[in-house]
């Protein structure tokens, strides 16, 4: 479904104020990776076919783009009023809201709810996970990634010492909360949802490795770093991507 202009609106909620996106304005699609939270989500997510989808911490609508041409209505909230204009074209409705304040007014109810990358940048995500969830369907969906902060790299810088914060990734400069496995499940069941799947991202090494070497090679070891990873989610899982669904749903 192709969004028209007529529809598409941008709004800013009350109280936000400008403030530094929630991701880079080069922000790096991972759709192309099979692997990957982004190709995960989609994965999950299905076909539209009409029903309304939030897009929590959307940037400038990576994966709302894909949201709309399967058929979905979406609807995007974003931090940064200058992502948020990248983005507006991609969705029917851009709210910019900044997360760490009251939340925005949401209109109706939503089929699915997803969280990209996007708890782990606030000061509050279980408050913020908590409040969006209420304008979610009973029979609804949540889909959340989170980055997986006992990954064995993480690990092994501490076991000499180091934690440099970087500008991408697990140790991003720009997070505020770091998840586990256990931890993350506890989250989930502190939310009031239900984990269905729990699914373990490797590291994304097609976006780490320039692409005139991508080949055979890299995508063989790629695969089976994937394999590894969901075998071993706690130590070889880069991220963490949970479907869930409320508890008191039949």
């Amino acid at each position: 479904m192709s969004v028209g202009k007529t529809a598409q609106t941008i709004s800013t909620a009350a109280g936000a104020e400008a403030r530094k996106p929630t991701a880079e304005l080069n922000y790096q699609s991972k759709i192309d990776d099979p692997y990957s939270s982004h190709s995960i989500i989609l994965t999950r997510v299905g076909e539209g076919k009409g029903r309304r989808i939030l897009d929590v911490g959307s940037a400038q609508g990576v994966l709302a783009q894909r949201f709309s041409a399967r058929g979905f209505e979406v609807t995007c909230v974003e931090g940064s009023a200058e992502l948020a204009a990248l983005g507006k074209d991609k969705c029917h409705e851009m709210i910019v809201a900044d997360l760490d304040k009251p939340l925005p007014r949401l209109n109706g109810q939503f089929d699915i709810i997803v969280y990209g990358d996007i708890l782990e940048h606030l000061r509050d995500p279980l408050q913020v996970f908590k409040g969006f969830n209420q304008s979610l369907r009973p029979d609804g969906r949540v889909i959340v990634s989170v980055p997986n902060f006992a990954h064995w790299w993480v690990r092994f810088n501490l076991l000499f010492g180091r934690f440099e914060y970087m500008d991408r990734g697990i140790l991003d400069r720009t997070h505020l909360r770091f998840f586990t496995l256990r931890s993350f499940q506890e989250f989930l069941r502190e939310a009031g949802l239900e984990c269905e799947e729990m699914v373990a991202t490797p590291i994304p090494l097609l976006l780490m490795v320039p692409e005139r070497h991508h080949g055979g090679w890299l995508r063989l070891l790629h695969g089976m770093n994937a394999a590894v990873s969901r075998c071993w989610k706690t130590m070889f899982g880069y991220q963490f991507v949970a479907v869930a669904h409320p508890r008191n749903a039949s």
